[in-house]
């Protein structure tokens, strides 16, 4: 598959699926958990509190690896390994645009000063079960 195919076929999967595994480093280890990812393109975002593992762990070393895309099955899912450097951010017009209500449960709302994002920018996506030219890796 061409870069621009594969790019647009990683772009539709990171459309359709929003929860996946970050995973950060843990004392030289990995150190996984769900979140819950928005996408620009092919740059990541996911939400978090200020005062979390995670918020520590990218500080200390910024590059992380994220799943996503299994729809259930598990035998021949399309999904993505996406290797990305994070930084923290906490600009209003950002914390506005992912803000939903549901995250209520751990904020006051969007100008919450405990919530941040992780924006993470790849450096690689590979795109695996997808026929038979894949894995696919788009280096970036």
């Amino acid at each position: 598959m061409n870069e621009q195919n594969l790019k647009e076929r990683i772009l539709e999967v990171l459309d359709r699926h929003k929860i996946g595994t970050l995973a950060t480093v843990k004392n030289n280890r990995p150190h996984s958990r769900y979140m819950t990812f928005f996408n620009d393109g092919l740059v990541l975002y996911t939400p978090t509190n200020r005062k979390t593992h995670k918020a520590d762990e990218v500080a200390e070393n910024p590059y992380v690896h994220v799943l996503l895309g299994y729809e259930g099955e598990g035998y021949g899912d399309t999904y993505l390994e996406v290797e990305g450097k994070v930084e923290i951010r906490e600009d209003d017009e950002l914390k506005e645009k992912l803000w939903h209500d549901r995250m209520s449960r751990w904020f006051e709302g969007p100008e919450d000063s405990e919530y941040v994002v992780l924006q993470i920018f790849p450096t690689a996506v590979r795109l695996m079960n997808d026929g038979e030219d894949t894995p696919e890796t788009l280096e970036l």
